[in-house]
């Protein structure tokens, strides 16, 4: 309770910030957030939940979406001050001269191979596999690719990828099927999977995987904030910034009331799977800039598998937001 309310008065004083601003500017506008049905809206529940109780009275609003492009979309028009999205996507985005700057990673990995072939124990168990994963060429299949390569197996030849589901919940649907013997997936839909069909197991934590082949994990989710809108009202960053790490630190040490949130919101359809979902997510929100090293060698590592993912270079300082 004491952290509820703790979070709660993080955008009580959010909200009085943007207000007495608001005296002092008269071109102060409401703050929207943009997020992702999943891990990221779960993560930043508690704020998602306090401004939606204060209603008609609340400076800003988070809207919850499905896709990364209907982000990117709200991105390009100047929609969003505050933005959730694969770190791939807004290296892309900066790229493109977006003017949208990384403020803090919320998500570190979420990716899974997950089926009903419980007979894999090593990653030499899977030569001759056939391996279903969504999107070739995207985050997913490159990271995926990269863990196969880093323990000897040639992607093109040693194993059978296949992309006959184009979709991730086309992809979750057939591994829960049996349609599917092995698929790459990621949470929350992993736990969807299992709730579906118990005898569908996590065979690798992909996120494990890849902290010990590269020794860092996986900054995989970006929270970007609108450069113009950052300049105008860096209180307000700061303010967002601590309802969100507060709210993932709440959702983190109280899953059974988060996995109610995450179902009133519907980004869950039910408090079990919510609940399995929240560990697996690994929620924890950092500052990118106390980070800029691990996250240049995230996206180092994708550039050199393939440049077009990140927009065709590593973004270089700029693309980091500066508390």
């Amino acid at each position: 309770m004491r952290v509820k309310l703790a979070v709660f008065a993080l955008i009580i004083s959010l909200l009085s910030a943007c207000q007495s601003n608001r005296k002092a500017e008269s071109s102060t506008e409401h703050f929207t957030i943009a997020t992702l049905k999943g891990p990221s809206a779960m993560g930043m529940i508690w704020v998602v939940d306090s401004l939606a109780q204060l209603g008609t009275n609340a400076t800003g609003k988070a809207v919850i979406l499905n896709e990364p492009l209907q982000v990117r979309k709200m991105m390009l028009e100047g929609e969003a001050d505050f933005a959730v999205l694969p770190t791939t996507m807004a290296a892309i985005m900066y790229n493109k001269k977006v003017d949208y700057q990384l403020l803090a990673i919320p998500v570190w990995g979420t990716l899974y191979l997950f089926g009903s072939d419980t007979t894999i124990h090593t990653w030499e168990q899977l030569r001759g596999k056939r391996i279903n994963a969504m999107a070739k060429g995207m985050t997913p299949d490159v990271l995926f690719r990269y863990l196969l390569q880093q323990h000897g197996i040639n992607p093109e030849t040693d194993v059978t990828l296949d992309y006959s589901f184009p979709t991730h919940i086309d992809l979750a649907n057939a591994v829960a099927a049996n349609r599917a013997s092995l698929g790459v997936i990621s949470e929350p839909l992993v736990s969807l999977v299992a709730h579906k069909n118990p005898s569908v197991k996590a065979i690798m934590d992909l996120n494990k995987e890849w902290i010990e082949a590269t020794g860092m994990a996986m900054p995989q989710t970006a929270l970007m904030v609108k450069r113009q809108f950052a300049q105008q009202h860096p209180d307000v960053v700061n303010q967002v910034s601590a309802a969100f790490a507060h709210s993932t630190q709440w959702v983190n040490a109280n899953p059974v009331a988060a996995a109610e949130l995450i179902v009133k919101y519907d980004i869950l359809p039910n408090a079990a799977v919510a609940q399995a979902s929240i560990p697996r997510s690994n929620l924890s929100y950092v500052y990118a800039i106390d980070i800029k090293e691990q996250i240049n060698g995230y996206l180092e590592l994708f550039y050199k598998m393939n440049s077009d993912i990140v927009g065709g270079k590593v973004p270089d300082d700029g693309f980091y937001y500066k508390k």
